[in-house]
């Protein structure tokens, strides 16, 4: 008689010690699912990858527990808030700290990134909110919301949700209803509402336009503390104690109920249809999985086998239409207001002083060199889908996914960087050709600017489909002219324009760089530029902007990124510089300098106009490149 298959919807994954002492927070990457930010005692931020036992970096600096972490939406970031009221952000890629932030005069309580811009915004024990915006990373912060006699805003002892319009810097509404602390908020990834989940075991839904409850989920085990939107908004998953349960919401109602013994579960991700949980005790952090694809997120109302309580009363089937409008992301920049505190100078640091003494102080200890250079060295654009957590060894899945056959990966060409191959390529087909893509990635295991096939001859008999070593040995040689041909111009060019730098200033190099009438040219200049923004005047910005434009329209990536950065950089800047003096009265008298500004104000605006039309057409875009242009879109809104 054959042996019954076992299946499962949950198990756990592993447990691993995450610091010499107690762990006081962590939180999941909401991108990938796949990486875990911890914060302890000890002072340390450590990141791991999950189903992997190993530390892959440590991050020190803080000299008071580390009680709130947080990554940003692309996981390329990541702050921690500390006992003490300092906050430090640092750079994943990289591998080192950008910034210390300093302002709180108490315990950190939480952290967020806003999922576009470069905003960060902390609560504390002070009763203050503070939003770090634009210069955050240079550690200024932007304004603060002074809270009121409850000790902490965001960190669950306000039993009621505010809601903050960063534009006006003024509360926009606030929702009472919740008699216990709120401990957890998440926005609906696609409408005009939000969740919130209380410590008196209640979920509660809030229409942003009416500014009014929708519907409330009553009868939770326990403290809300972790909930979660499926992301195409079809439920809601709460992570409770030992179960997580599936909501809707227009009308409330329990779709499962799933039994997962991970005690007190601290934050939830989604990836691969499988959703991540993880819970900590003193030292140690548990990882969980829930196979969303057994899980039934629609349909009817589900028995609870958590606790003997009376099921959610049978409830009308979903509406097919939407009962509220789709959100769509708003063209706003977060200027600093009017109605908020200003912080005082004491809050604001020096950044001449500060970067060294955080480098002194702050170090990216790389524990693992293999996992670090897989997730961040480099950090691809088009990252490739991770495979499924795998499950027990006794258990099977009632169904297997279809493996994708492998796709033979057609070579283009890309902007010239000074790069080689490790190894000659080996040919054993000619691929059908193919439509080129609109944008060829920056990140390439091929030669930079070339096309190998360009220097192989084409099999046309496919007995033939092997080339023996001479022949293709042969074959390669045939383009050695032609390579050192493209590597002689773009180091003459290259050479040129490194030696107006050492005998002028960078606008003249610049300059020279844009009359060689070759991008490849500006990409390097720009991109040694981007890395010291002191280096950046008014007068460059109008000779940069027109090499800008032309670089968000190239179809190479990382043109795109180039141009993006470059343009950051300069609506940062001197975007509310330009602004101010077109909006100043004129001066009595002459005065040719102003006048000069003036005309340079004038030129950077109107080439601002007009890259800020393709930037909103590109901002629809998915991936790094949507983000980045969304970003740039919320930085321009000024000029609409």
């Amino acid at each position: 008689m054959a042996t019954p298959v076992v299946t499962k919807t949950a198990w756990k994954l592993q447990e691993i010690v995450a610091h010499a002492s107690n762990v006081s927070s962590l939180v999941l990457g909401k991108a990938s699912g796949r990486l875990l930010a911890t914060g302890g005692d000890d002072c340390r931020v450590n990141l791991w990858s999950i189903n992997k036992p190993n530390c892959i970096m440590s991050l020190t600096g803080h000299t008071s527990p580390v009680e709130s972490v947080r990554l940003n939406t692309p996981e390329e970031l990541i702050v921690a808030g500390s006992q003490s009221g300092s906050i430090r952000v640092w750079d994943l890629e990289a591998a080192k700290i950008l910034r210390t932030l300093m302002g709180h005069k108490a315990n950190i309580c939480s952290l967020d990134f806003h999922p576009y811009g470069e905003f960060v915004a902390s609560g504390s024990q002070d009763t203050n909110i503070k939003t770090w915006a634009q210069g955050w990373g240079l550690g200024s912060a932007d304004h603060t919301q002074v809270g009121s006699s409850p000790p902490s805003p965001l960190g669950g002892s306000w039993i009621r949700v505010r809601l903050w319009d960063l534009t006006a810097g003024k509360m926009m509404s606030e929702f009472p209803g919740h008699t216990g602390p709120v401990n957890v908020v998440e926005f609906h990834p696609n409408e005009y509402l939000l969740a919130s989940g209380s410590s008196d075991r209640t979920i509660r839904f809030w229409d942003l336009e009416k500014f009014q409850v929708v519907s409330c989920i009553e009868g939770e085990p326990g403290p809300v503390r972790s909930i979660l939107f499926n992301p195409d908004g079809c439920c809601l998953y709460s992570g409770c104690q030992d179960s997580l349960r599936v909501y809707g919401w227009e009308p409330e109602r329990c779709f499962d109920v799933v039994l997962v013994h991970w005690g007190k579960v601290a934050d939830l991700a989604i990836c691969n249809d499988q959703l991540i949980g993880v819970a900590f005790s003193q030292s140690n952090v548990s990882s969980y999985v829930v196979d969303l694809t057994r899980v039934t997120r629609t349909g009817t109302v589900a028995q609870d086998p958590v606790q003997d309580s009376r099921p959610l009363a049978q409830q009308p089937p979903h509406p097919s239409a939407p009962l509220r409008r789709i959100y769509e992301r708003p063209s706003t920049t977060c200027s600093k207001p009017q109605r908020v505190k200003q912080n005082s100078e004491s809050e604001r640091r020096s950044p001449s002083s500060e970067d060294d003494r955080d480098e002194r102080e702050s170090r990216a200890e790389i524990q693992n060199a293999e996992d670090y250079n897989e997730i961040f060295q480099p950090k691809n654009s088009i990252s490739e889908a991770s495979p499924p957590l795998p499950s027990p060894p006794n258990m099977a899945t009632a169904k297997e996914a279809a493996k994708p056959s492998p796709a033979t990966d057609a070579q283009f060409p890309v902007p010239f960087q000074l790069e080689v191959l490790s190894r000659p390529p080996v040919i054993t087909s000619t691929p059908a050709p193919k439509a080129e893509p609109a944008i060829f990635p920056a990140t390439r295991n091929e030669p930079i600017g070339l096309k190998a096939s360009d220097f192989l001859p084409a099999v046309k008999i496919p007995q033939q489909a092997e080339l023996v070593d001479e022949d293709a040995m042969s074959q390669i040689r045939k383009g050695h002219d032609t390579m050192c041909v493209v590597l002689t111009s773009r180091h003459k060019n290259l050479d040129t324009v490194r030696g107006v730098w050492t005998t002028g200033d960078i606008k003249t190099s610049v300059d020279s760089a844009v009359a060689i009438n070759d991008l490849s040219v500006v990409v390097d200049l720009l991109n040694i530029v981007n890395q010291k923004a002191s280096l950046w005047k008014l007068d460059l910005c109008t000779t940069v902007l027109p090499q800008i434009e032309k670089l968000l329209q190239s179809k190479y990536e990382s043109y795109v990124q180039t141009g993006c950065t470059s343009l950051k950089l300069i609506l940062q800047r001197f975007l509310p510089l330009i602004t101010d003096i077109l909006a100043a009265p004129p001066s009595v008298g002459v005065d040719i300098s102003r006048e000069e500004r003036l005309h340079k104000c004038r030129l950077c605006y109107k080439q601002l106009k007009s890259i800020s039309s393709l930037v909103k057409s590109k901002s629809g875009l998915s991936g790094r490149h949507g983000s980045a242009f969304r970003e740039l879109h919320l930085l321009m809104a000024s000029l609409d």
